[in-house]
């Protein structure tokens, strides 16, 4: 199985809570609708959170280095195979479903400061 992890950053003109709602709300029902499109076999929001709590865990491994930019949340969006993902390029209903997508994310996301990470998963524990 494939995984594309999306570190999404908000754009400045949206508040944390505004963000995760629109993207759960509006755009995750986008992407469910053009899941078969682009063969897209699971789909996962990670909503980051920044309790007080936590700050002490994050420092604990840095070493008193600068903490890291924090993302607003990870988008997870699962293949197949790398063959199901490369072939989409060839598949004109996969197109139009991307640049569906890549236009209402342009409404919510500031794409400068959130990369994509795709990987090989290898399950541990499940």
């Amino acid at each position: 199985m494939i995984k594309l992890s999306f570190c999404l950053t908000k754009k400045d003109e949206l508040s944390l809570e505004e963000f995760q709602n629109y993207w759960l709300n509006n755009h995750a029902p986008l992407v469910k609708q053009v899941s078969y499109d682009l063969k897209i076999v699971k789909y996962t929001q990670l909503h980051c959170r920044n309790h007080k709590f936590l700050q002490q865990n994050k420092l604990s491994r840095l070493n008193n280095a600068e903490i890291p930019k924090e993302y607003d949340g990870i988008a997870e969006i699962y293949w197949n195979s790398w063959d199901d993902l490369e072939g989409l390029a060839d598949i004109e209903k996969a197109r139009i479903a991307s640049k569906i997508l890549m236009e209402d994310e342009a409404k919510f996301i500031k794409f400068s400061e959130s990369p994509l990470l795709f990987s090989d998963i290898y399950e541990i524990i499940n």
